[in-house]
């Protein structure tokens, strides 16, 4: 739910045209990480790409594996934040936030405690389909409302929080407005980029297939429906509540407090199968470089769950630290884009494509093949260069956000009892 926050900063036009060509994007890349696995089965995640890739050297792999853990705690972080967010809002804030997130943190660990992908399957097809509900809600009720939440009907109403300008009808913008600032501009567009990326989970899923061949069919569903809601959805909700009455996640945008709750409440499976979904695959990670080749892997031993319980507990503490540390919702999912999404979204894949091309016609590959060759190159040479520039100047743009935000009052401070409610 932050693509109508998104819209708002980029203008509806240009936030749409961005939503579909980064779900594009990130539909061609996952094709070659596709490919990339079945030329090598012996692939079983991300971290044995990032090997193969740079030159199969052992330290790129062990870099690889920092910022995959970290890329998963980061998103566990994520949904601990919107969990205590959903807690704070639904109970008016009756406890001390950092204890709504610590119960988020603990909740989840305990969902996560499973040991194979089968049982989180079944839980994947309700979030899904509970995740549909909740923001098809939210775009209804903002449609059915009279006004957003905080309206004031003088355009000239000063917001006594903030103490910015906050009244009138809600304004839709089709561009961006004069003055949008590059740092806001940044952080819309590493938004809606962090919602679609996920690559960094396809050679562990693959590997686990019994038909990895099928993958294409799915990942083309997935993206068409993706587009569909999402663009939908940002684009209704933006509408009905505007620039002015915009929040992210775009809950808070609803006027009435029971359409805000009802809508919110939906979104709970998916608020925990997400989080326990990369903590799960964290653990996997650890676990079965620790008990490759003994018996602790595929039996239920003592020894394995305790390791197993205290690798998802250590994942989980480090969550909860970062969601008491950067507190915005908006500001967290940007730099997790720009530090992890520029690798895992678009350099890496990048270079997939040209080592395959360089592997099946030679040096100078894009030269043999003729106008496809010369098109796929600058393609992906356009996607590492893309990466590279979310690396570099997307994180200084979430970093000085984050600063902006806390000069701003936004929350009181890190670990702070302050409601973070919408």
């Amino acid at each position: 739910m932050s693509f109508p926050y998104s819209y708002s900063v980029l203008g509806l036009v240009p936030g749409l045209i961005l939503t579909v060509v980064v779900a594009t994007l990130v539909l061609y890349t996952s094709l070659i990480v596709w490919e990339f696995c079945l030329r090598h089965p012996e692939i079983r995640d991300v971290c044995d790409v990032g090997q193969m890739l740079f030159w199969g050297k052992k330290w790129v792999w062990y870099l690889t594996a920092i910022m995959f853990l970290l890329n998963n705690t980061f998103i566990q972080g994520l949904h601990v934040l919107v969990g205590a967010k959903y807690l704070n809002t639904m109970t008016n804030h009756s406890m001390c936030t950092v204890g709504f997130s610590a119960i988020m943190a603990v909740i989840s660990f305990f969902c996560s405690l499973p040991r194979t992908f089968s049982t989180l399957s079944k839980i994947a097809t309700a979030s899904a389909f509970f995740t549909f509900v909740s923001v098809l809600l939210a775009a209804v009720f903002a449609g059915i409302e009279a006004h957003p939440a905080r309206y004031n009907p003088d355009p000239n109403h000063i917001d006594p929080t903030t103490g910015a300008k906050l009244g009138g009808n809600p304004i839709v913008l089709v561009i961006p407005a004069a003055g949008t600032t590059f740092v806001s501009g940044m952080n819309a567009f590493l938004n809606i980029s962090y919602t679609f990326i996920g690559q960094i989970t396809i050679p562990s899923f693959i590997a686990e297939m019994k038909e990895p061949k099928d993958f294409p069919k799915a990942l083309w569903a997935v993206t068409i429906a993706e587009i569909i809601v999402f663009s939908l959805v940002g684009a209704i909700v933006y509408v009905y509540t505007g620039t002015q009455y915009n929040t992210a996640p775009a809950f808070g945008s609803l006027g009435k407090e029971v359409y805000k709750k009802v809508a919110f409440s939906f979104m709970i499976p998916t608020l925990i199968f997400l989080g326990v979904l990369y903590a799960s695959v964290s653990a996997r990670f650890v676990f079965f470089r620790i008990f490759e080749g003994t018996r602790h892997k595929g039996n239920h031993t003592v020894v394995g769950w305790a390791a197993w319980a205290g690798i998802l507990a250590a994942t989980w503490v480090v969550a909860f630290i970062i969601a008491e540390v950067i507190p915005f919702f908006s500001d967290l999912l940007s730099l997790m884009s720009s530090l992890f999404d520029s690798f895992f979204g678009f350099i890496f894949w990048g270079v997939a494509y040209l080592r395959m091309r360089k592997a099946d016609y030679g040096p100078g590959f894009y030269k043999r093949r003729g106008i496809r060759g010369i098109f796929g190159f600058a393609i992906n040479i356009i996607i590492i260069i893309i990466g590279i520039f979310m690396l570099g100047v997307g994180t200084y743009a979430s970093v000085d956000s984050i600063l902006l935000s806390y000069r701003s009052g936004s929350v009181g401070s890190v670990f702070s009892c302050r409601s973070n409610g919408l």
